[in-house]
This record gives structure tokens, sequence and C-alpha cells, in this order.
């Protein structure tokens, strides 16, 4: 496969057991114990997925998240979230702030390799894409960008699949199960929120009035749905 991967969390024997599993499947990690030595390695040495635990010994992961999504060169980064709090609202703050996805601990890093595998897809397509258009929005997946009228929109690597998803089957409805399916290729906890946050953050992207979106609509109890004919567009 020979993906790079920056391993960030101070947990050493877990880091250890999981570098030993990661390059055993081909990849190529690299360690960092805390913030100081992950930002120094996020300078200087190429990276394709970046792991990176909530909690570390000079700070919190979610401060590194902030930066990495103001920074022009990592912005597009794929991260991946680690964390032991069980709490919900933890992994709610680090989506909202951009992280692609998120894994609780203990794993099976069986799981934390097929998560990584996942990123690596969406961030590398293969194969003929088209461009697909909606009035003014355009999703141009070789170039993995959104653009409204040839602007740009601000989206996370994973807010950018989820769209993309959604715009493959405009006019249908699709649950929230049937999103993250499309994108991790396996089931999830039916009261798993995380698909709301994104959405969220792609509607204030994309979303003429995000209050009043007319591109992503929400069918109350079943799930969302890509609008076919966009109104603020026909208008």
């Amino acid at each position: 496969m020979n993906a790079r991967i920056l391993l960030i969390d101070d947990d050493t024997r877990l880091t250890g057991m999981v570098r030993d599993y990661l390059q055993a499947a081909g990849l190529t990690v690299s360690v960092a114990g805390d913030l100081a030595q992950g930002r120094l390695k996020l300078q200087h040495e190429p990276c394709d997925v970046l792991v990176l635990d909530l909690m570390l010994p000079d700070g919190d992961g979610l401060d590194l998240t902030r930066e990495l999504r103001s920074d022009q060169r990592l912005r597009s980064l794929p991260l991946l979230m680690l964390t032991a709090r069980g709490e919900p609202m933890d992994r709610i703050i680090g989506l909202e702030l951009g992280a692609d996805d998120y894994l609780p601990k203990p794993f099976e890093p069986r799981e934390l390799l097929a998560r990584i595998k996942a990123l690596l897809r969406r961030a590398s397509p293969t194969g003929d894409e088209a461009l697909l258009r909606f009035g003014r929005l355009e999703v141009d997946v070789n170039a993995r960008q959104i653009r409204i009228e040839g602007r740009e929109c601000d989206l996370t690597s994973y807010q950018f699949d989820i769209l993309h998803v959604m715009a493959q089957s405009p006019g249908r409805v699709l649950s929230r199960d049937q999103i993250m399916d499309a994108l991790r290729g396996h089931p999830i906890d039916a009261f798993d929120r995380s698909i709301d946050v994104h959405i969220s953050r792609i509607r204030a992207a994309i979303e003429d009035d995000p209050k009043n979106p007319r591109r992503i609509l929400t069918v109350r109890g079943s799930g969302y749905v890509f609008a076919r004919k966009q109104d603020a567009d026909a208008t």
C-alpha cells in the first residue's frame, strides 16, 4: 500500500503494537508522543493519514485539529481521532472541528487498519469520475473539490465524501446508516449522530442560507436527500 501514517499518542505500549500491526500490513508508520513532536513531524515528514489521540501530555488533540484545518497545506489531510472518553460530545466536537473519523479506545488494530484504508481510498479515488453539476454547484471528484460558481467550498475530506455519496443519488432519501455504510463499508450504531454534525458543516459551506437549506434537505424520521432541483439556483 506504501501509504505514510503519522500516529500521535503518548501510550507507548499501544503505539508499539499499532505500529507493528500497520507496518505488517504494508504501511509506513511514524510515531510522536506529544503535540510538540507531532507538529515537527507534520512540518518535515510527508503524511497521508494522521491518527491523533484526543488527550496528550502537552495539550488537547483538538487544538492540533483546529490548527490543521486552518492551515492551507494540511487542511485536507485525512484525520482519524482516537479517544478514551466515552461522552458523545467529545466526538462531536472533534468532528465539528474537522476530524474525518473517530475510533474510541480500546479498539482492535484490525478496525483501525480498515478505517485508515477507507480514508486512503477516499483521498485517492481510482477510475473515471464525472464532474457532477447541480445548478451553480459542481462536484469535481478528480480534484476532490466542491465549487459554487467556480468558488471552492471549504470542506474536509470526509465531508466531501459525504456530499459526493449524496450527489450520486439526487432525489433519493438516504438514511444515516446508508450514508455511513457507503463511506466506511460496515454498519454503524443506529444512534450515532456524527453524520448530523457533518451535514450541518456541509450546509454551512454550500447553502446560501444554512438555516433554510435548498441543497441538502432533511426528511424527518428517514434521513437526508440531495435535491435534484435546487430552488436557490432556480431563482
